[in-house]
């Protein structure tokens, strides 16, 4: 039997719920302040038609943040260099670190709110274990290169989100330094495990 293609209204409502979603967490100060009857009264729905297309709270902030990241995702895995496949090894980590942070900057809201779900560990999530299966084999191809599992580990805790959070918001270091400062760590990270 062929798949049933959502009603029209249905993808409407979707598209309103996540963008009613999106502006609420980036109009609030603590993403934990944002409630399912607050995104439900700013995209006109009823509370069911959230619960019933997202399953929960969680559910929905996980569709919206892969919504968000479905581009970043098609330039890593599709797209020309840096991102793309083809792009020599070391260029390509850097280029990885920096969309993922680029993203996290931009879309600061959503990614506290996905990482501060509370339901389980950050590091159980699919996009999480998606970054980290990337990276990892990005690190595999580096000649002589050792630990690539545990390195994209401690590579992705450098862009987690509250840690941008913290030294965006709280210490007001500009966007350009940030970048800087992530890419001088990767390369120090990169050739240190190399040499090992």
């Amino acid at each position: 039997m062929p798949e049933r293609k959502p009603r029209a209204d249905a993808a409407r409502n979707r598209e309103a719920v996540l963008a009613a979603a999106d502006e609420l967490f980036a109009g609030r100060e603590r993403p934990e302040s944002v409630t399912m009857a607050d995104i439900a009264a700013a995209a006109g729905v009823g509370k069911a038609t959230l619960f019933r297309g997202f399953g929960d709270r969680t559910g929905l902030i996980q569709a919206l943040y892969e919504a968000r990241l479905e581009s970043v995702r098609h330039a890593i895995t599709e797209g020309p260099p840096p991102l793309g496949p083809g792009t020599p090894p070391t260029e390509r980590v850097h280029a990885l670190l920096d969309a993922l942070l680029c993203f996290k900057l931009d879309h600061r809201h959503l990614s506290l709110a996905l990482e501060e779900t509370g339901t389980d560990s950050p590091y159980r999530a699919a996009h999480y274990a998606w970054w980290h299966d990337t990276l990892r084999g990005v690190l595999e191809q580096l000649p002589g290169f050792d630990g690539g599992d545990f390195t994209a580990h401690a590579l992705l805790a450098a862009v987690r989100a509250d840690l941008v959070d913290h030294l965006t918001d709280r210490q007001n270091m500009p966007r350009e330094r940030l970048r800087a400062e992530l890419a001088a760590y990767t390369a120090k990270v990169l050739t240190e495990r190399s040499l090992d």
